[in-house]
């Protein structure tokens, strides 16, 4: 199948006059984890509700799994783990399993032999026979993963399948979602947390006001935009002139006396080293940093706040 698992064209939702996603154009290619990253507001919920069919476009297309939205071909091979969900608490956790293995069209047999899997996969065996009524919000999350993993899915999307876990909860997810990549599962993947999204995702979307404004994968991020940080003898006025033929947002910081710039990579460091000596400056500091994802997303998105 050499089809994205995801291919959307100028996806559009109005409500009334208010737009809420104006233009959702991307590829998610199979086997890939995809991070989807924007501020509250910035139509994430509804570019996801239009992928599942669950509303329909204004305007636009797209294909999931090879198929047009709202397939019931496609919708068979598809998880999904909303953010705000509500489930049965009177049942246990096996026989909510079973619920939906029954609405999946899953034989008993394999329902009896996949549960049982499942539930010791998402860390709750013995939990079994407890009803959801008793689960904790951590442990509410847990289920709801393992139902998105019930039929098998060649697609999943995971809506903030973090929130409310403890660290080993977090780690728990992410080592799942390790393995649905290596299974060749694709995994679109909603999260607030963005250093678990750098953990575990190979590309990202940056979404803000119903966009697209960026899609880069993670390594590409990791390149782009190198913050270093110098010490030298005599930061001057003159030398502080001269840094910006390597990079940019040459600023002093007067009191640790350090120059800090930004360079598009770090193959200009040996040069800038290099040009340094040659000025007559002492280096006593040279320290590259990354940019954290986080930084990233707010020189990206904007660090204003979406009604």
């Amino acid at each position: 199948m050499t089809n994205p698992a995801i291919s959307a064209q100028g996806l559009r939702k109005e409500f009334g006059s208010k737009v809420a996603v104006a233009d959702l154009t991307l590829q998610v290619q199979r086997g890939e984890v995809f991070g989807f990253l924007g501020p509250n507001g910035a139509g994430k919920t509804t570019s996801v509700k239009m992928l599942l069919g669950l509303i329909a476009p204004t305007a636009g297309d797209a294909q999931l799994l090879g198929q047009p939205l709202g397939s019931r071909q496609a919708r068979a091979k598809i998880g999904f783990l909303p953010e705000h969900f509500r489930f049965h608490e009177w049942l246990t956790a096996a026989e909510f399993l079973d619920l939906h293995g029954r609405l999946y069209g899953m034989p008993p047999a394999g329902r009896r032999t996949v549960i049982p899997d499942l539930l010791e996969l998402v860390g709750l065996a013995d939990r079994a026979n407890t009803r959801l009524a008793a689960f904790s919000k951590g442990m509410l999350q847990r289920i709801g993963l393992a139902q998105a993993l019930l039929n098998d899915p060649h697609l999943v999307f995971l809506d903030e399948p973090t929130s409310g876990l403890d660290p080993l909860g977090r780690r728990l997810v992410r080592n799942i979602i390790n393995g649905m990549r290596a299974e060749g599962t694709t995994v679109f993947l909603n999260s607030h947390l963005l250093s678990e999204i750098e953990l575990t995702c190979d590309r990202v979307a940056f979404i803000r006001h119903g966009q697209i404004l960026q899609v880069s994968t993670l390594a590409e991020l990791a390149q782009e935009n190198v913050q270093v940080r110098l010490r030298v003898g005599n930061p001057t006025p003159a030398l502080l002139a001269g840094l910006s033929q390597f990079g940019q947002n040459v600023a002093l910081d007067a009191s640790s006396g350090r120059v800090h710039l930004s360079v598009p990579d770090e193959s200009h460091l040996p040069r800038l080293a290099e040009w340094l000596v040659q000025q007559g400056h002492a280096l006593y500091e040279l320290s590259p940093q990354r940019l954290s994802l986080e930084e990233r997303f707010i020189q990206i998105i904007g660090d204003q706040i979406d009604e």
